[in-house]
């Protein structure tokens, strides 16, 4: 694997360049999602449904890494795969706070 301007290997990891991806690649990976709806976003775009965390944008809720991977894409070109980044508090979660989004950990169904 070469590595580019916008990502490259470190240590064995694939380093990828977030600052790249704004506010609006994020905005249009939510509206490809609505579009698509979950199953054919996730199959499309590469994704799994989120365990851990979501993303709230305008009272819905979306899979964070998921939307964040496709903001990337739509960004740069490039297509992550899951395994490229992180979702959690060091990765998605805090990519998604410095443009502005709201992420919180998933909402358990009350039993």
């Amino acid at each position: 694997m070469t590595g580019s301007v916008d990502q490259h290997i470190l240590g064995g990891k694939l380093m990828v360049a977030w600052d790249q991806v704004t506010h609006g690649d994020v905005l249009r990976a939510i509206q490809e999602y609505d579009r698509l709806g979950p199953e054919r976003f996730f199959s499309e775009h590469g994704f799994a449904p989120t365990t851990t965390y979501e993303l709230d944008w305008d009272e819905r809720r979306y899979p964070p890494k998921a939307i964040l991977g496709t903001a990337y894409e739509f960004a740069t070109g490039q297509r992550l795969a899951s395994g490229d980044f992180e979702g959690g508090k060091s990765g998605a979660v805090r990519v998604l706070g410095q443009l502005g989004f709201t992420v919180q950990e998933k909402r358990r169904p009350a039993r």
